[in-house]
C-alpha cells in the first residue's frame, strides 16, 4: 500500500489536549514527508489557529481548515474557499439572539463573539487565538467571507435538541457537524473534511485510494469514510472505530506516530 497523502485531524489525534505537537509526532511527520507522503492537516479550527501546528511539523503543507471551507498552505497559498451565504449568517445571528444562545463567527479568518464570557475564554485558551466581542448585531455586519459559525450549547444533553431546531429552521441551507459534544459547527452545504480532502486530492492529482486519513471525532467521520485507508485513534469512540480500517494507539501515547510508522513507513 502506497500512501501519497496523509490527512490528519488535530485535537485528540495529532495533538494532546492543549499541548504542542510531541517530538515523536513531529519526527514521524517529517519521516513521512521524506518518504514522499504529503502530510495535510484537516481540522475544524480556523486557519490561524491551525497554522502554528503545521509550522511545528516543519513542513510547507496545505491545511484543510474550518472543516473544509478553506484550504491554505503554511506559506499562504490558497487552494480553495467556500463561504456561508451572508443572508443566512444574519438569520443565524438573529435566531441565536432570540434564544440567547452563545455564538461565535469566523469571517475572513477573524474570530467574533456574541458575548465574551466563560465559553470564549475556554475557547481562546484551547485554540490559542484571541477574538472580539461584537454582539449579535455586530456579527451581522461581519458576514463577508464567513467560513463557519459555532454555537456552544449549555451542555451535551441539550445539543441534539438545539441542532433539531436549527435543522427545522434552516433546512438544507446549512450543514452542521460537531468536534465536541457541546459544539454545533455551522458550515455551507457541501462543506466537510471529506469534501476538502477530495478537492485537495484532485488539485494534487492523487487518487483517493492513495490517501490515508486519521482521526478521533464525529466531524472526522466523512473524511475517514472517504479516504482509501482510514485509522481511528485509540481514544476515539467505538462508533468511529467501527468504520475505520485500523485502530492505532491513544493520542497521549503518540498513537499518531505509531500509525505513520506502521502504515506509511512500513516499520
Amino acid at each position: 500500500m502506497t500512501i501519497k497523502l496523509l490527512a490528519t485531524d488535530l485535537d485528540g489525534t495529532l495533538l494532546r489536549g492543549g499541548k504542542p505537537v510531541s517530538e515523536g509526532n513531529i519526527a514521524a511527520a517529517q519521516a513521512a514527508a521524506k518518504a514522499g507522503t504529503i502530510v495535510t492537516i484537516a481540522t475544524g479550527r480556523m486557519y490561524r489557529a491551525a497554522l502554528p501546528v503545521a509550522e511545528a511539523l516543519g513542513l510547507d503543507v496545505p491545511i484543510i481548515t474550518y472543516n473544509g471551507a478553506l484550504i491554505k498552505s503554511t506559506s499562504g497559498k490558497v487552494y480553495y474557499e467556500h463561504y456561508l451565504d451572508e443572508e443566512i449568517c444574519c438569520r443565524i445571528a438573529d435566531f441565536c439572539a432570540e434564544r440567547n444562545w452563545y455564538l461565535q463567527s469566523y469571517s475572513g479568518d477573524e474570530l467574533y463573539y456574541s458575548d465574551y464570557g466563560a465559553f470564549s475564554k475556554r475557547y481562546e485558551i484551547s485554540q490559542k487565538v484571541i477574538g472580539k466581542e461584537v454582539g449579535y448585531e455586530g456579527m451581522k455586519e461581519k458576514v463577508s467571507k464567513m467560513y463557519k459559525m459555532l454555537i456552544i450549547t449549555s451542555g451535551p444533553d441539550v445539543t441534539p435538541a438545539w441542532m433539531a431546531e436549527l435543522q427545522a429552521e434552516f433546512g438544507d441551507s446549512i450543514a452542521m457537524t460537531q468536534s465536541a459534544p457541546d459544539f454545533i459547527e455551522i458550515i455551507a452545504p457541501g462543506v466537510s473534511k471529506a469534501a476538502g480532502l477530495t478537492k485537495l486530492a484532485e488539485l494534487l492529482n492523487i487518487d483517493i485510494s492513495e490517501i490515508m486519513a486519521i482521526g478521533d471525532a464525529n466531524n472526522d467521520l466523512p473524511m475517514l469514510k472517504a479516504a482509501g485507508f482510514s485509522v481511528a485513534m485509540g481514544n476515539a469512540t467505538d462508533d468511529i472505530k467501527a468504520v475505520t480500517d485500523a485502530v492505532t494507539g491513544n493520542c497521549d501515547d503518540d498513537g499518531w506516530a505509531q500509525a505513520v510508522s506502521k502504515y506509511i513507513l512500513n516499520q
